[in-house]
């Protein structure tokens, strides 16, 4: 998709948004607009299916398909079964997303052709997921759209209101080509993470919830997969809305399978749709809703890939009974109940593979903060020898907080293990808007000093384990890297006479001053 394209597709889905702004607040506003898209996506890709593969040799198309007759009745439950192995989920020809366009948006005088949709779109939806229990998909299609409140007071006073107003959205959206047939092209999946971006902007503070910024996603994706292409398993424990897992896959030749787990459940949704919006199968990916640390769900996972942007300094309970916990018994303390940040990072490391890399965002306190999280991050770097790069980020290139941040790089097996390696990226970026933002020349240099682990002059230093041992394991970046910038010389001789002559101007001008006191008869003012 060229660039113009790109452009044309985020002014059409922006000005569907437009439809609801000014009702609700853009983190409510969501939940429709993607519901709505991702229920465009799985009925187009129930028709492409279908009709190419199961109805093709009959010479019919299934959205032409009488549900009553016993001829259509047959035909539908042959596609039933077939599609709820291979896709997961089924619809009816009634329900499909055209035929709910084309009933909202009809205007006739019959009543018995209601343009009335409202009931028979939330039955539709309920149909979805319902039609998943019992199979392998039902998990990854349970509740899926229970945030698209269709009686909303929101949406309008009436019934009528209402009704009006999602006719409205479906036909802007029907009349979007999103180019699923063709099996090159992403333009659905961008177009969602699109809006996701957008809607995260917009929400401010909240936006940290579900969304990491794709500037971050990519650094942290390529640091993951720096040197391979074959990822057998990619794991984010605050996963979001996805994007991050999402990332590690373009980054990767091929990734077979994903793990995420995320504990607000309305974001929990949203990564489940990304996902099959972005053509995983729902065989490839497990995504748990759940809060990580108080109650893990992928207990035996060894990821090859682990990435994460948890929140940060997170309260957790901190309970003296997860010293009995595989996650965190060997280091001797727990991470202090107002920083979770230590306890995000145990829990990754004992989820990451033996030949496995982690890369996680934190804010920039874990490198210095003493007591416990000093004793930890001590036991990292001293006894296990875990920690390969810690690399300083720009501040406010996250929305809902302006503070520096950093992200450290995890190896069990390191192929450099005798020493760390400090990047200091914070002066890098550029300013967009209220944001500060990474460009593509700032991601590169990351990733390839990196990779080539260098010292570079005031950029990055690659620190011996004694050094490190010497600054009593304070990971604090200036301490590494001299971004120090000397000041001009100041030539002395040339500020006296500088002083000299300002001396005699201001005696010249307090004489002035001195002459008009006198003429006005008052007393002067030095």
């Amino acid at each position: 998709m060229s660039e113009d394209q790109k452009r044309k597709l985020e002014q059409k889905l922006w000005a569907i948004a437009d439809t609801l702004r000014g009702r609700m607040n853009a983190d409510e506003f969501r939940d429709y607009i993607l519901g709505f898209i991702f229920y465009k996506y799985l009925s187009e890709k129930f028709i492409i299916y279908v009709n190419n593969e199961l109805l093709k040799s009959e010479k019919i198309k299934y959205q032409k398909i009488v549900e009553t007759t016993e001829e259509g009745k047959l035909y539908i439950n042959a596609v039933k079964e077939e599609t709820l192995t291979k896709l997961g989920y089924f619809l009816k020809p009634s329900e499909l997303f055209c035929q709910i366009v084309k009933k909202g948006n009809s205007k006739s005088e019959d009543e018995s052709k209601s343009n009335f949709i409202l009931g028979d779109l939330q039955n539709i939806l309920k149909h979805i997921e319902q039609s998943t229990m019992g199979t392998e998909s039902e998990d990854d299609f349970n509740n899926l759209f229970e945030d698209l409140d269709l009686n909303s007071t929101k949406l309008g006073k009436t019934a009528k209101d209402k009704n009006i107003i999602i006719s409205k959205i479906l036909q802007h959206l029907d009349g979007i080509d999103f180019d699923i047939e063709n099996p090159d092209s992403d333009l659905l999946g961008d177009a969602y993470e699109y809006l996701i971006g957008q809607f995260a902007s917009s929400a401010g503070k909240k936006a940290g919830e579900f969304y990491t910024p794709q500037q971050v996603s990519k650094i942290l994706a390529k640091l993951v997969t720096a040197n391979k292409k074959q990822i057998k398993s990619v794991y984010d424990p605050t996963c979001g809305s996805g994007s991050l897992l999402l990332r590690v896959a373009k980054e990767a030749n091929e990734v077979s399978m994903f793990y995420g787990q995320e504990f607000n459940r309305t974001t929990y949704n949203l990564a489940r749709m990304n996902m099959i919006l972005h053509d995983i199968h729902f065989r490839r990916f497990n995504i748990k809703q759940e809060d990580t640390l108080e109650r893990p769900q992928h207990t035996n996972l060894k990821a090859e890939a682990i990435v994460a942007n948890p929140p940060f300094s997170a309260k957790w309970s901190a309970s003296p009974l997860f010293m009995n916990d595989d996650r965190f018994s060997q280091y001797g303390k727990l991470a202090p109940k107002s920083k979770a940040d230590f306890a995000f990072v145990q829990h990754m490391l004992h989820h990451l593979a033996d030949n496995g890399t982690m890369a996680i965002v934190l804010p920039h306190g874990v490198l210095f903060r003493g007591t416990a999280e000093g004793h930890i991050r001590k036991y990292l770097i001293q006894d296990r020898n875990f920690l390969d790069a810690v690399i300083g980020l720009p501040a406010n290139i996250f929305y809902g907080t302006s503070i520096p941040t950093c992200i450290m790089v995890y190896k069990k097996c390191r192929t450099s293990p005798n020493d760390i390696l400090f990047i200091d990226a914070s002066k890098h970026f550029e300013k967009v808007k209220n944001q500060n933002h990474l460009r593509q020349q700032d991601i590169d240099k990351i990733i390839d000093t990196y990779k080539e682990r260098i010292t570079i002059d005031k950029y990055s230093y690659v620190a011996n384990l004694d050094e490190v041992k010497e600054n009593d394991y304070n990971l604090n970046i200036p301490r590494y890297v001299d971004t120090f910038e000397e000041e001009e010389p100041i030539n002395i001789a040339e500020v006296a006479r500088e002083l000299k002559q300002l001396d005699k101007e201001m005696a010249e001008t307090d004489k002035i001053i001195a002459d008009f006191c006198n003429e006005l008869n008052i007393e002067t003012p030095f």
